[in-house]
Protein backbone atom coordinates (compact mmCIF):
# COMPACT_ATOMS: atom_id res chain seq x y z
CA UNK A 1 0.00 0.00 0.00
CA UNK A 2 1.29 3.45 -0.89
CA UNK A 3 2.25 6.48 1.25
CA UNK A 4 -0.85 7.89 -0.17
CA UNK A 5 -3.21 5.44 0.29
CA UNK A 6 -1.98 4.66 3.89
CA UNK A 7 -2.75 8.37 4.43
CA UNK A 8 -6.11 8.35 2.93
CA UNK A 9 -7.33 5.40 4.95
CA UNK A 10 -5.98 7.04 8.64
CA UNK A 11 -7.93 9.87 7.46
CA UNK A 12 -11.14 8.38 6.87
CA UNK A 13 -10.75 6.12 10.20
CA UNK A 14 -10.29 9.08 12.04
CA UNK A 15 -13.27 11.19 10.29
CA UNK A 16 -15.34 7.83 11.17
CA UNK A 17 -14.69 7.88 15.31
CA UNK A 18 -14.84 12.32 15.32
CA UNK A 19 -18.07 11.55 13.39
CA UNK A 20 -18.91 8.65 16.29
CA UNK A 21 -17.94 10.57 18.92
CA UNK A 22 -20.19 13.44 18.14
CA UNK A 23 -22.92 11.14 18.19
CA UNK A 24 -22.54 9.25 20.56
CA UNK A 25 -22.03 12.38 22.98
CA UNK A 26 -24.93 13.88 21.12
CA UNK A 27 -27.39 11.03 22.55
CA UNK A 28 -25.87 10.87 25.84
CA UNK A 29 -26.90 14.65 26.38
CA UNK A 30 -30.37 13.29 25.14
CA UNK A 31 -30.43 10.15 27.20
CA UNK A 32 -29.85 12.48 30.11
CA UNK A 33 -32.05 15.53 29.57
CA UNK A 34 -34.68 13.14 28.73
CA UNK A 35 -34.28 11.70 31.70
CA UNK A 36 -34.53 14.79 33.99
CA UNK A 37 -37.47 15.42 31.87
CA UNK A 38 -39.22 12.47 33.38
CA UNK A 39 -38.04 12.26 37.10
CA UNK A 40 -38.67 16.12 37.15
CA UNK A 41 -42.74 16.95 36.54
CA UNK A 42 -43.27 20.31 35.45
CA UNK A 43 -43.88 22.92 38.71
CA UNK A 44 -47.73 23.00 37.35
CA UNK A 45 -47.96 19.46 37.52
CA UNK A 46 -46.68 19.16 41.02
CA UNK A 47 -48.59 22.26 42.03
CA UNK A 48 -51.59 20.24 40.69
CA UNK A 49 -51.33 17.11 42.78
CA UNK A 50 -51.61 18.99 46.17
CA UNK A 51 -53.86 21.61 45.61
CA UNK A 52 -57.82 20.97 46.19
CA UNK A 53 -60.05 21.24 43.41
CA UNK A 54 -61.86 23.81 45.11
CA UNK A 55 -60.94 25.86 48.39
CA UNK A 56 -63.88 27.84 50.29
CA UNK A 57 -62.59 31.14 52.38
CA UNK A 58 -65.19 31.58 54.96
CA UNK A 59 -65.58 34.57 57.47
CA UNK A 60 -67.53 33.50 60.54
CA UNK A 61 -70.49 35.78 62.39
CA UNK A 62 -70.19 37.63 65.28
CA UNK A 63 -69.09 35.68 68.62
CA UNK A 64 -69.00 32.58 66.75
CA UNK A 65 -65.89 30.42 67.87
CA UNK A 66 -62.65 30.26 65.46
CA UNK A 67 -63.57 28.64 62.18
CA UNK A 68 -65.67 29.19 59.53
CA UNK A 69 -69.29 29.06 62.20
CA UNK A 70 -72.33 27.08 61.60
CA UNK A 71 -73.39 28.91 58.68
CA UNK A 72 -70.08 28.24 56.62
CA UNK A 73 -69.93 24.46 57.93
CA UNK A 74 -73.71 24.35 56.39
CA UNK A 75 -72.70 25.65 53.22
CA UNK A 76 -69.71 23.22 53.03
CA UNK A 77 -71.89 20.33 54.02
CA UNK A 78 -74.14 21.55 50.72
CA UNK A 79 -71.08 22.26 48.24
CA UNK A 80 -69.54 18.73 48.97
CA UNK A 81 -73.05 17.04 48.39
CA UNK A 82 -73.12 18.70 44.76
CA UNK A 83 -69.54 17.71 43.74
CA UNK A 84 -68.51 14.57 44.00
CA UNK A 85 -65.33 13.38 43.36
CA UNK A 86 -63.67 16.76 43.98
CA UNK A 87 -61.58 17.93 46.67
CA UNK A 88 -62.88 21.03 48.56
CA UNK A 89 -61.20 22.59 51.26
CA UNK A 90 -61.94 25.19 53.79
CA UNK A 91 -60.37 27.93 55.67
CA UNK A 92 -61.84 29.89 58.49
CA UNK A 93 -61.35 33.71 57.90
CA UNK A 94 -58.67 34.82 60.85
CA UNK A 95 -60.05 37.87 62.60
CA UNK A 96 -61.47 38.31 66.27
CA UNK A 97 -65.40 38.43 64.87
CA UNK A 98 -65.73 40.35 68.44
CA UNK A 99 -68.60 43.62 68.83
CA UNK A 100 -64.46 45.48 68.45
CA UNK A 101 -66.17 45.85 64.39
CA UNK A 102 -62.96 47.57 63.98
CA UNK A 103 -61.51 44.43 64.16
CA UNK A 104 -62.81 43.61 60.84
CA UNK A 105 -60.22 44.78 59.20
CA UNK A 106 -58.18 42.09 60.27
CA UNK A 107 -60.13 39.50 58.79
CA UNK A 108 -59.94 41.85 55.05
CA UNK A 109 -55.98 41.83 55.60
CA UNK A 110 -56.37 37.57 56.15
CA UNK A 111 -58.89 37.12 53.33
CA UNK A 112 -56.86 38.20 50.68
CA UNK A 113 -53.83 37.26 51.62
CA UNK A 114 -55.46 34.00 51.57
CA UNK A 115 -56.90 34.38 47.95
CA UNK A 116 -53.78 35.65 47.28
CA UNK A 117 -51.81 32.46 48.08
CA UNK A 118 -54.27 30.18 46.52
CA UNK A 119 -53.99 32.04 43.11
CA UNK A 120 -50.11 31.48 43.72
CA UNK A 121 -49.48 28.04 44.67
CA UNK A 122 -52.73 26.72 43.30
CA UNK A 123 -53.74 28.60 40.03
CA UNK A 124 -56.26 25.85 38.96
CA UNK A 125 -57.65 25.90 42.37
CA UNK A 126 -61.55 27.57 42.12
CA UNK A 127 -61.57 29.85 45.19
CA UNK A 128 -65.20 30.64 46.49
CA UNK A 129 -65.34 33.40 48.99
CA UNK A 130 -68.17 33.53 51.36
CA UNK A 131 -69.64 35.01 55.22
CA UNK A 132 -71.58 35.42 57.74
CA UNK A 133 -73.05 38.35 59.03
CA UNK A 134 -69.78 40.60 60.14
CA UNK A 135 -68.10 38.27 58.24
CA UNK A 136 -70.32 38.76 54.92
CA UNK A 137 -69.01 42.48 55.88
CA UNK A 138 -65.46 40.97 55.57
CA UNK A 139 -65.46 39.32 52.43
CA UNK A 140 -67.58 42.01 50.35
CA UNK A 141 -65.23 44.83 51.26
CA UNK A 142 -62.05 41.79 50.41
CA UNK A 143 -63.86 41.97 46.95
CA UNK A 144 -64.05 45.96 46.79
CA UNK A 145 -61.71 47.42 43.51
CA UNK A 146 -61.28 51.05 45.41
CA UNK A 147 -60.64 52.90 48.50
CA UNK A 148 -62.95 54.94 49.89
CA UNK A 149 -61.81 58.51 49.92
CA UNK A 150 -60.31 59.20 53.21
CA UNK A 151 -60.34 56.00 54.45
CA UNK A 152 -57.22 54.79 56.27
CA UNK A 153 -55.88 50.73 55.11
CA UNK A 154 -55.13 48.37 57.94
CA UNK A 155 -52.03 47.36 57.89
CA UNK A 156 -50.92 44.23 55.99
CA UNK A 157 -52.29 45.48 52.81
CA UNK A 158 -51.57 48.22 50.34
CA UNK A 159 -54.59 48.18 48.51
CA UNK A 160 -57.74 46.24 46.66
CA UNK A 161 -56.37 42.54 45.11
CA UNK A 162 -54.94 43.10 41.94
CA UNK A 163 -57.35 42.62 39.16
CA UNK A 164 -55.84 38.84 37.96
CA UNK A 165 -56.98 37.50 40.70
CA UNK A 166 -60.51 37.62 40.34
CA UNK A 167 -60.54 34.82 37.38
CA UNK A 168 -59.42 32.92 40.55
CA UNK A 169 -62.53 33.43 42.56
CA UNK A 170 -65.61 31.62 41.20
CA UNK A 171 -68.16 32.50 43.58
CA UNK A 172 -69.15 34.72 46.43
CA UNK A 173 -71.56 34.02 48.79
CA UNK A 174 -72.91 36.35 51.45
CA UNK A 175 -75.40 35.62 54.36
CA UNK A 176 -77.36 38.77 55.95
CA UNK A 177 -75.01 41.38 54.52
CA UNK A 178 -75.64 44.34 57.58
CA UNK A 179 -77.54 47.03 55.46
CA UNK A 180 -75.62 50.57 55.13
CA UNK A 181 -78.06 51.52 57.51
CA UNK A 182 -77.40 48.93 60.51
CA UNK A 183 -73.13 49.64 59.48
CA UNK A 184 -73.83 53.35 60.75
CA UNK A 185 -75.92 52.10 63.59
CA UNK A 186 -72.65 50.06 64.79
CA UNK A 187 -69.53 51.72 63.27
CA UNK A 188 -70.39 55.57 62.12
CA UNK A 189 -66.96 55.33 60.53
CA UNK A 190 -67.52 52.02 57.98
CA UNK A 191 -67.31 52.82 54.55
CA UNK A 192 -70.40 51.04 52.70
CA UNK A 193 -69.81 47.87 51.05
CA UNK A 194 -69.62 47.55 47.91
CA UNK A 195 -68.98 44.70 45.50
CA UNK A 196 -66.46 44.85 43.14
CA UNK A 197 -67.23 45.41 39.75
CA UNK A 198 -64.88 42.10 39.05
CA UNK A 199 -66.74 40.42 41.25
CA UNK A 200 -70.87 41.49 41.28
CA UNK A 201 -71.62 39.04 38.54
CA UNK A 202 -70.78 36.07 40.29
CA UNK A 203 -71.83 37.30 43.91
CA UNK A 204 -75.22 35.73 45.75
CA UNK A 205 -76.34 37.77 48.64
CA UNK A 206 -79.13 36.16 50.57
CA UNK A 207 -81.42 37.85 53.73
CA UNK A 208 -83.91 35.97 55.16
CA UNK A 209 -87.04 38.36 55.70
CA UNK A 210 -87.36 40.05 59.42
CA UNK A 211 -83.80 39.71 59.47
CA UNK A 212 -82.59 43.18 61.44
CA UNK A 213 -79.09 43.17 59.62
CA UNK A 214 -79.76 42.92 56.06
CA UNK A 215 -83.53 43.65 55.66
CA UNK A 216 -84.59 47.17 57.01
CA UNK A 217 -87.18 47.06 59.12
CA UNK A 218 -86.87 43.88 60.16
CA UNK A 219 -87.74 42.80 63.62
CA UNK A 220 -86.93 39.18 63.88
CA UNK A 221 -83.82 38.38 65.88
CA UNK A 222 -84.19 34.18 64.92
CA UNK A 223 -84.45 35.14 61.04
CA UNK A 224 -80.94 36.37 61.50
CA UNK A 225 -79.72 32.94 62.87
CA UNK A 226 -81.67 30.71 60.45
CA UNK A 227 -78.95 30.82 57.46
CA UNK A 228 -77.87 27.31 58.98
CA UNK A 229 -81.07 25.57 58.58
CA UNK A 230 -83.54 27.57 56.34
CA UNK A 231 -82.50 26.45 53.30
CA UNK A 232 -80.28 29.53 52.03
CA UNK A 233 -76.81 27.07 52.32
CA UNK A 234 -78.30 25.47 50.19
CA UNK A 235 -79.60 28.04 47.51
CA UNK A 236 -76.01 28.70 48.03
CA UNK A 237 -74.39 25.46 46.90
CA UNK A 238 -76.69 25.68 44.05
CA UNK A 239 -75.24 28.76 42.84
CA UNK A 240 -71.55 28.39 43.49
CA UNK A 241 -71.95 24.78 41.85
CA UNK A 242 -73.28 26.13 38.64
CA UNK A 243 -70.91 29.10 39.03
CA UNK A 244 -68.17 26.22 38.80
CA UNK A 245 -69.47 24.54 35.76
CA UNK A 246 -69.05 27.31 33.19
CA UNK A 247 -66.10 29.06 32.54
CA UNK A 248 -67.97 32.78 32.78
CA UNK A 249 -69.77 33.98 36.03
CA UNK A 250 -73.69 34.01 35.20
CA UNK A 251 -75.70 37.11 35.78
CA UNK A 252 -75.72 38.89 38.64
CA UNK A 253 -77.83 37.96 41.14
CA UNK A 254 -79.58 39.15 44.38
CA UNK A 255 -82.01 36.83 46.31
CA UNK A 256 -83.77 37.39 49.24
CA UNK A 257 -86.75 35.95 51.14
CA UNK A 258 -88.72 38.64 50.60
CA UNK A 259 -88.35 42.46 49.59
CA UNK A 260 -86.64 44.09 50.94
CA UNK A 261 -87.73 47.88 52.13
CA UNK A 262 -85.96 51.18 52.04
CA UNK A 263 -84.71 53.32 55.11
CA UNK A 264 -87.14 51.75 57.56
CA UNK A 265 -86.36 51.75 61.88
CA UNK A 266 -84.82 49.05 62.94
CA UNK A 267 -83.16 48.01 66.10
CA UNK A 268 -79.56 47.47 66.86
CA UNK A 269 -78.65 43.92 67.23
CA UNK A 270 -75.18 42.58 67.54
CA UNK A 271 -73.72 41.42 64.28
CA UNK A 272 -73.61 37.13 65.02
CA UNK A 273 -75.63 34.39 66.02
Amino acid sequence: MSTVTRLVVRMGTLTVRTALSTIFAAVAVIAILAGSFADAPSANAAADDSCASVEVVFARGTNEAPGVGATGQALLDALNARLPGKTVDVYGVNYPASLDFGRAADGIVDASNRIETIAASCPTTKIVLGGYSQGAAVAGYTTTDTVPAGFALPAGITGPMSPAIASHVAAVVLFGTPDTWFMNLVDHNAPPITIGQLYSAKTLQLCATGDPVCFPGGLDRAAHSSYKNNGMADQAADFVARQLSVPAPVAAVQQTAGQVGADQPAPAPGLGN
